[in-house]
């Protein structure tokens, strides 16, 4: 063998050697890269749809032509509404959505035309409590390393614009509720992005500024002044772009027909919200959630996941559809409207303004099958809830059987359908996650679930993370 042939054969079998390290490794060797390759033998058809697939949105390609009939808008049972709130570019559908089930009642009580509460107001506020929580939550840890899973959730999460209905609820119990008017949005509050990562960061250096002071010896009470001088400076980051919040303000009622129905008054935001709804958020609501890799009928609170730090964990009662579905009925029946959150992302018509999983044929145009269950698509991080919204109508036919539902957005009057989303009672199934309830429509066995202690969960479980 010459020499050349024998350097040949080394590269072969060195080629060989590494190929098969790189297989009983779980890598890619050229082996399989080859077979892998060899395995695609596209047709014509299939080599014209790559050709129109690499040259246009697989959203646009993927969508069902025999789904786009005229738009079946009819509703058996609606509540009425008056006017469509818009969030912007910000993460606040938990407060807006929670404010739009409060508009509705003081509307119809107070037979009041469009009218909005004031989202910023308690947005200020959240923002404030959410740092106060970041800052509290290093002291009380000041004593585990950094490693540590709670420390290290603290400086991932020091704040954000998500949140939820346990969040509204709390705001609203400390600091009251004012009229859009008396405190109007500003740019920041319509973009909260920017704002927000800048408040992040300083939140963290705060919060390494607590644990040096520890670490220098500081005692408790020491940490409890500094903390309150940073939240001196948050407080004035925020007023700087949301605007200071009212503690007083004159208003009066219109009616439908814009006319004033009595004589302005002197209100503070907890007087005013005393006088025109007077609702015990805390208590009289409760949270249902679907999550089926999780056992039914039990009640579940995420630790450390609140807006203030001295507010309520976030605490819900896991539920079949069914379940839910009647105690949303009885509701929507009654004209009440509920807090509804959802995986708002998967398989919507933006501009049909529908949720239908019949709205776009992946399957049919990769010819591939995408078969996970809702229960394997929570376990595998697939799919969870990702936007609040308030639900309003449901359409039942003559047999009982729920047809579809409908929800008022707060992305703006000219989204979707009119401001509004309308989604089949099959991806209601597959992707609805959370309802908010008030209890005069809840069955007694149900709140009895209440009544056990409830399952623990740790505040980074993916499940809980803050609608946006």
């Amino acid at each position: 063998m010459n020499i050349k042939s024998k350097i040949a054969g080394c590269i072969a079998t060195l080629f060989i050697a590494t190929g098969a390290m790189a297989q009983s490794n779980g890598g890619i060797d050229a082996q399989m890269l080859k077979e892998l390759a060899d395995s695609y033998k596209p047709t014509t058809a299939e080599k014209a749809l790559q050709n129109v697939m690499l040259a246009n949105s697989i959203k646009v390609l993927a969508l069902n032509q025999e789904n786009l009939n005229e738009l079946d808008t009819y509703f058996s049972h609606s509540v009425p509404s008056k006017g469509i709130t818009d969030q912007k570019s910000s993460g606040r559908c938990w407060l807006f959505t929670g404010m739009n089930v409060l508009r509705a009642k003081m509307i119809a009580n107070e037979n009041l035309g469009a009218f909005e509460f004031s989202q910023v107001y308690n947005f200020f506020y959240d923002q404030l409590e959410k740092s106060n929580l970041f800052l509290q939550g290093v002291i009380d840890t000041r004593k585990k390393p950094y490693d540590d899973r709670t420390v290290e959730w603290l400086f991932k999460n020091p704040l954000s614009d998500g949140g939820t209905f346990t969040g509204v609820a709390d705001l609203i119990a400390k600091y009251g509720i004012v009229p859009k008017g008396v405190m109007k949005e500003s740019h920041t509050s319509d973009n909260t992005s920017a704002f927000s990562a800048l408040l992040r960061t300083k939140l963290r250096e705060f919060g390494l500024d607590l644990r040096e002071a520890h670490k220098n010896g500081k005692k408790e009470a020491e940490l409890l002044k500094l903390k309150k001088e940073q939240l001196k400076t948050v407080y004035k980051m925020l007023a700087q772009v949301y605007g200071v919040p009212p503690t007083e303000f004159t208003w009066a009622p219109k009616d439908a027909n814009g006319k004033y129905r009595e004589e302005p008054q002197q209100y503070t935001p907890q007087s005013f919200y005393k006088k025109y709804l007077d609702i015990n958020m805390q208590d009289d609501y409760v949270m249902f959630m679907n999550d089926p890799t999780r056992p039914y009928w039990k009640s579940y609170e995420i630790e450390y996941d609140r807006h203030l730090y001295d507010g309520h964990n976030w605490l819900y009662i896991n539920l079949p559809l069914d379940e839910i579905k009647k105690m949303a009925i009885a509701s929507i029946k009654d004209s009440t409207m509920m807090y509804f959150s959802c995986d708002v992302g998967k398989f919507l018509d933006s501009k049909r303004g529908t949720l239908d999983i019949n709205n776009y044929c992946y399957d049919e145009m990769f010819g591939v099958e995408f078969g996970m269950d809702k229960r394997e698509r929570v376990m595998t991080f697939d799919s969870g809830s990702s936007h609040a919204m308030t639900l309003k109508a449901v359409d039942i036919d003559k047999n009982g059987n729920t047809v579809k539902w409908q929800v008022e957005n707060s992305w703006g009057a000219n989204s979707g359908f009119h401001g509004t989303l309308i989604m089949t009672d099959e991806w209601f199934n597959e992707y609805m996650f959370r309802l908010v309830v008030d209890k005069k429509y809840i069955p007694e066995n149900i709140l009895k679930v209440l009544e056990e202690k409830p399952t623990m969960l740790p505040a980074w479980d993916p499940m809980f993370t803050p609608e946006e």
